[in-house]
């Protein structure tokens, strides 16, 4: 079992990743001008590569933590929070790629200001499970 939670916590960590810097690019895309083409086209390519790459990698990590969860049968107020976490998670990272396919297509209308909040959703999670795994609340 200590190997499928390491392999988890990796997974965890790389679907983070991703889900830290994708809002990221957003911003950017948010702020390249109508008439840059080239950069547009770029920041799309990149964004849309690390969504197709970090999407397997979040099931990974789900599957994983859905494996230890019934292999330690664990149980306790803190794991349904925290459950509840990542399926917001699950939530976000399918909207950025609603997002994706605005921006893809030509349809954002969201300033880099707003892209800059949304950047920060993934962050206030990541405290909150660690919180909650580590201490255990409740």
């Amino acid at each position: 079992m200590l190997w499928i939670k390491a392999f988890h916590i990796v997974f965890v960590v790389s679907w983070f990743a991703g889900l830290f810097y994708l809002p990221r690019i957003f911003v950017n895309l948010a702020l390249a001008p109508a008439d840059s083409r080239a950069e547009r086209e770029r920041l799309l390519l990149m964004a849309k590569k690390l969504y197709r790459f970090v999407t397997p990698i979040g099931v990974l990590a789900i599957g994983l933590g859905l494996w230890l969860w019934f292999g330690y049968g664990f149980a306790g107020g803190w794991l349904h929070a925290k459950t509840a976490l990542v399926i917001g998670l699950v939530g976000y990272h399918l909207w950025c790629g609603r997002l994706l396919a605005e921006f893809a297509g030509g349809n954002s209308t969201k300033t880099h200001v707003w892209f800059r909040f949304f950047n920060e959703v993934p962050v206030l999670a990541l405290v909150a499970i660690c919180i909650l795994v580590v201490v255990k609340p409740f």
